[in-house]
């Protein structure tokens, strides 16, 4: 697994002009290829009417999926500037649909390219994106009378605590990088004088 990936902070539009030809670049996050295609969908709904609906997104952490259509652009001048981009920004579980409306000035394949490729380069920069970092889930079961203490200083130390259970003991999820697992166990048992339980789980990607 990647340790760590970059993706669209937020789904949103952002419009150029090229000579007289309006180029809207419509970003959305999309945790699975169906969730693409349906963002994909409802933008070339939304603009039945534009010139092309080009589109590339990037699924999979390690960019398993990739996927891009020039949309009747010529071949290599829309969907392919537009996947590079969002691969050289490292971008992943996004997806860019380029809408443009023809101006009436032939931009060419050069300027084609630097247009659908910028305006996706143009519209990552307005929107922004955020690191989304691999960690280890792990459960620390503790006692009622230490779990206050046990919780106020994992959020004060800066860990990520997921959910809260109170039972006959209290279960606190929480994620770890990988480094800190064994730091971690020995702080937890000099903190709980030893009481507290501590299981390791799988592995999820988290905000940076």
């Amino acid at each position: 697994m990647q340790d760590e990936y970059r993706t669209v902070a937020r789904a949103g539009v952002h419009e150029t002009e090229v000579n007289r030809s309006r180029f809207l670049c419509a970003l959305a996050p999309a945790a699975t290829e169906e969730e693409a295609q349906a963002f994909l969908a409802a933008v070339r709904k939304e603009h039945a009417d534009a010139t092309h609906n080009c589109f590339a997104y990037v699924i999979g952490a390690d960019a398993s999926v990739q996927r891009a259509s020039d949309d009747g652009e010529p071949g290599g001048t829309a969907g392919v500037p537009m996947l590079q981009m969002l691969l050289r920004r490292d971008m992943r579980y996004v997806v860019a649909v380029v809408t443009r409306y023809y101006g009436g000035v032939k931009l060419g394949a050069g300027g084609l390219i630097r247009a659908y490729g910028g305006a996706v380069g143009e519209a990552l920069d307005t929107l922004g994106t955020i690191t989304r970092k691999r960690f280890r889930l792990a459960t620390v079961t503790v006692d009622h009378q230490r779990a206050g203490k046990v919780e106020n200083d994992l959020r004060s130390t800066g860990r990520e605590v997921r959910d809260v259970r109170y039972g006959e003991a209290v279960t606190i999820e929480i994620g770890l990088p990988d480094a800190d697992v064994e730091a971690f166990r020995g702080w937890l048992a000099d903190v709980t004088a030893g009481t507290a339980g501590f299981e390791l789980g799988g592995e999820a990607y988290g905000d940076v």
